[in-house]
């Protein structure tokens, strides 16, 4: 869908005059060396790297927009997405919220990749389509940031949820993979300027909705990680 389904969907977008919006990414940043990255940020990305495939469709897919955009006069908007939380989360899809709370509701250890040290920001998911819309009814076409700025470390994000959950598990860590980013944080000056827009829903309150619904699920829905294959998770 990076590569070759959003050239064909800029294909139909044109042929169809219609608005093309694409959800990009904060992965186009890579191991950023600027803090916090805005959307002038260029990105560190290793493009042969484990992660490679992944981030560099997402920059192939912006640079294709841009190209219909100024090319064709196509109608389009770019949405760099930053870690994104909520309801209805998988607890197999690799981020690390549901990972630590599967894990603390199951009674496992929480498993942390390095020492713990890099930083993510979370953005509750009602705040973020809240940025989406509001992007979508505007005319500006260049890559907007929507998240939280509000960062914080893997350890200290850990031990909120062990607080959270009310379990006693402890923390284990395991070795970094490859050209995971040591920082996330976004910065929303363009959202806040362009769009009146910026986070609604502090990381307290996200967790406690959050985590009600993952309370409801039952024991066999709790299983779905696929324990065989717990090395493929990457802090996102």
């Amino acid at each position: 869908m990076g590569s070759l389904g959003i050239h064909n969907c800029l294909g139909l977008a044109k042929a169809k005059n219609a608005t093309l919006m694409i959800a990009s990414t904060s992965e186009v940043y890579g191991d950023p060396q600027v803090h916090p990255q805005t959307e002038e940020y260029w990105g560190h990305v290793n493009p042969i790297g484990p992660r490679g495939v992944y981030d560099e469709a997402k920059r192939f897919q912006e640079a294709m927009v841009m190209a219909y955009h100024n090319f064709h006069g196509l109608d389009t908007r770019i949405v760099r997405i930053f870690n994104t939380y909520g309801p209805r989360m998988r607890l197999n899809d690799g981020r690390v919220l549901p990972a630590f709370i599967g894990q603390a509701l199951r009674g496992e250890d929480l498993t942390i990749f390095g020492d713990g040290s890099q930083t993510r920001s979370f953005c509750y998911v009602d705040d973020l389509v809240e940025g989406i819309f509001r992007l979508l009814h505007t005319k500006y076409h260049l890559p907007v940031n929507i998240g939280n700025p509000d960062e914080i470390t893997i350890k200290d994000f850990a031990e909120e949820i062990i607080k959270l959950t009310g379990t006693k598990q402890k923390i284990v860590y395991r070795e970094l993979p490859e050209n995971d980013p040591k920082q996330r944080q976004p910065d929303i000056t363009r959202a806040k300027q362009l769009l009146g827009w910026e986070p609604k829903i502090n990381r307290a309150e996200g967790l406690k909705r959050t985590y009600a619904y993952f309370k409801s699920l039952s024991p066999d829905e709790l299983k779905e990680v696929d324990h065989y294959n717990f090395d493929k998770y990457i802090i996102k």
